[in-house]
């Protein structure tokens, strides 16, 4: 078979680590060819390729990123994408291809798949948003970022008696900031999945302070307080829909600051959280992505993504994969609530 093999959405570590094992045990073990695409979906869509045997992937493993490249291109979005990408396929003669990404990478290659394009699909986002699987690689990394970040700022808030707030990414999902809060011993943790009550906040603020410490807060970038909207940088949205987040971590501290009088400094973590080594266990699950990727791939098993369950790798349907969103449930939270304060 001749197999082509593409990365989208945002990066992610983990990613280089899936594509060497695609590739070494495709060509060892089934004797198959792959053509790289770059750039996402704008690779298929304008013919974008690069060589992807043995020799590309090697020393890849511990790389951040991916060497395919990127992009948020969405093929519906443009007229005539889905015909150019059928005719792309073919006059590369690709019998499959391996689709690495989130939601919306995921989402175009179910339609495809629907269509008529054999697809598997590996899930990629850092979010851990992705309800078919228990955990997606890039995620362990961006929190171990976060919380050693965390780690650090403690020591700065107590020497110059001030909160920092420390804004993480998190659109719909509150994971990363969750899992780093909680790892971290953050004061407070604020998530998308529960709008926050400022003024609850400010108390838990002045309840660190009398006990001589000073506070750090952990937001992810899409949450919202009771009374308003997320705080959105302006009103762009991507080819997928997304607009584009960030400044609550900044709106959070000026909030603080003016209910009890004591100096806030927002840190934005951003696209810190994404880049350089994939953790040990994203190293892992990745590759363990990547081997049973192109299993599926070989057995003609088209229409499905590899997918962690407890600690077995299974394939699901792709429609099942891109259904909903994981969110964090109320009980999670309810647990890192009695950190408070």
């Amino acid at each position: 078979m001749r197999i082509g093999v593409l990365t989208g959405g945002g990066d992610c570590p983990g990613l280089n680590a899936v594509i060497r094992a695609v590739v070494r045990k495709g060509v060892s073990t089934y004797g198959h060819e792959f053509v790289g695409f770059r750039d996402g979906w704008r690779g298929p869509l304008e013919g974008l390729t690069r060589p992807l045997g043995i020799p590309e992937v090697r020393g890849i493993l511990p790389r951040g990123g991916t060497i395919l490249g990127s992009s948020r291109t969405n093929p519906f979005k443009i007229e005539g994408g889905v015909e150019r990408i059928k005719a792309n396929l073919a006059d590369h003669g690709i019998d499959a291809l391996i689709a690495i990404g989130g939601e919306d990478t995921l989402g175009v290659a179910t339609k495809l798949d629907e269509l008529g394009v054999n697809v598997v699909g590996v899930p990629k986002t850092i979010d851990n948003d992705l309800g078919a699987t228990d955990y997606t690689f890039g995620f362990d990394t961006a929190v171990n970022i976060a919380m050693e970040a965390i780690d650090r700022l403690h020591t700065t808030a107590e020497s110059h008696h001030r909160t920092l707030v420390v804004e993480v990414m998190g659109r719909h999902a509150g994971w990363i900031a969750l899992h780093a809060g909680l790892a971290g011993g953050a004061n407070v943790i604020l998530l998308p999945e529960r709008n926050f009550d400022i003024d609850q906040v400010a108390a838990y603020v002045e309840k660190r302070f009398q006990t001589q410490y000073s506070p750090i807060i952990v937001v992810s970038e899409g949450a919202m307080p009771l009374e308003g909207q997320m705080v959105l940088q302006n009103q762009e949205k991507d080819a997928f829909g997304h607009v584009r987040l960030g400044g609550i971590g900044q709106w959070l501290a000026g909030e603080i600051e003016e209910r009890t009088g004591k100096e806030a400094r927002t840190v934005v973590l951003g696209h810190i959280q994404r880049g350089g080594t994939p953790t040990a266990f994203d190293r892992v699950l990745a590759t363990r992505f990547g081997l049973h990727a192109i299993d599926a791939a070989h057995d003609g098993d088209f229409g499905t993504m590899v997918a962690l369950r407890g600690t077995d790798i299974v394939r699901v349907p792709l429609a099942e994969a891109t259904r909903e969103l994981k969110t964090v449930p109320v009980e999670r939270y309810t647990e890192a609530e009695v950190f408070f304060g």
